[in-house]
């Protein structure tokens, strides 16, 4: 199976929620622990031993906080 790693620019995260909820593998979510810039929960990859590289958080995400590298 495909590998992938999510790289995230936090200070411009939103925290609108669009990239958890169309990861098929559910790596995302919000981390309850930061704050960013913004005065968010930005997001947070929880599990990113599943995520297989697909991009698609980054594709829907509409600040492009989200950089996904493949292995």
């Amino acid at each position: 199976m495909a590998k992938g790693r999510v790289k995230f620019f936090t200070d411009r995260c939103k925290a609108c929620g669009l990239c958890i909820e169309f990861c098929p593998q559910d790596v995302l979510g919000f981390d309850e622990h930061t704050i960013n810039t913004l005065g968010y929960h930005p997001i947070k990859d929880l599990k990113p031993e599943l995520c297989t590289g697909c991009a698609i958080c980054g594709v829907v995400c509409p600040d492009l906080v989200i950089e996904v590298e493949r292995e």
